[in-house]
């Protein structure tokens, strides 16, 4: 508990130093640390070891490499809304277990108002979407109804967060 309340408190007081060094992490995660230590103004050690701090609090999760797509013949996008024949415990908790299950499930959140849940799903073209639909969605205990949309152009699609 106490290393909580002290990952909390780090969190909330970012300076503008940490926010510059996650900003950078953002545009970059591969960045050497002295790199980042010009780009923010600090010598390479003082940096290091916010960069630690601010992964040891939380405030950075972990790295990735974004893929592209469409080069890797994951050329469709969905968002579908589920709606569930209950809102009880048993039923969330058994439809959350099963997304985990689908790596075409990109994203789930458990929504208030009309749906349910909202899901993105990827995958190669429509038709392969269409037979995850029909042969795991609709299969999950639960599941009422499934409603997908279907974007027709990408405006915007980012992962950095305004700091």
């Amino acid at each position: 508990m106490k290393v909580n309340a002290m990952q909390n408190d780090a969190i909330k007081n970012l300076d503008a130093i940490d926010r510059r060094i996650l900003q950078a992490l953002q545009e970059d995660g591969r960045i050497q640390n002295v790199d980042l230590a010009e780009k923010v103004g600090l010598s390479p050690s003082p940096c290091l070891r916010r960069v630690k701090i601010l992964e040891e609090c939380g405030a950075i999760e972990r790295y990735v490499a974004l893929l592209n797509p469409s080069k890797l013949g994951i050329g469709l996008t969905v968002f579908v809304r589920i709606w569930l024949t209950s809102q009880d415990a048993r039923t969330i908790d058994g439809f959350t277990t099963e997304v985990q299950r689908f790596p075409e499930i990109v994203e789930c959140h458990l929504m208030a108002g009309d749906c349910d849940f909202l899901l993105r799903v990827v995958a190669a073209d429509l038709d392969a979407y269409r037979r995850f639909q029909g042969e795991h969605l609709t299969r999950i205990k639960g599941v009422q109804s499934v409603k997908t949309e279907i974007p027709m152009q990408k405006i915007k699609l980012t992962s950095q967060l305004p700091l």
